[in-house]
């Protein structure tokens, strides 16, 4: 597996795999990161927007397709 990062062209290869947990519990303690999974965000809703009436003062302008300028 090679890594390229973003800022370098050359790439770069892994040389070492860590697949017990506790030998990454103890690197992340020693650099002072956390060692549990971040909260996950609670569920939102659909965001709250009443439909644009075609007598709104402003839905030609709101309904119209962009300009090619912008």
């Amino acid at each position: 597996m090679d890594l390229v990062l973003l800022r370098v062209v050359d790439a770069m290869r892994s040389i070492a795999v860590i697949n017990e947990g506790s030998t990454v519990r103890k690197m992340l303690d020693h650099l002072g990161e956390s060692t549990r999974p971040p909260r996950s965000a609670p569920a939102r809703g659909p965001p709250l927007w009443q439909p644009l009436q075609p007598n709104h003062p402003e839905s030609d302008r709101l309904l119209a397709p962009p300009s090619p300028g912008r």
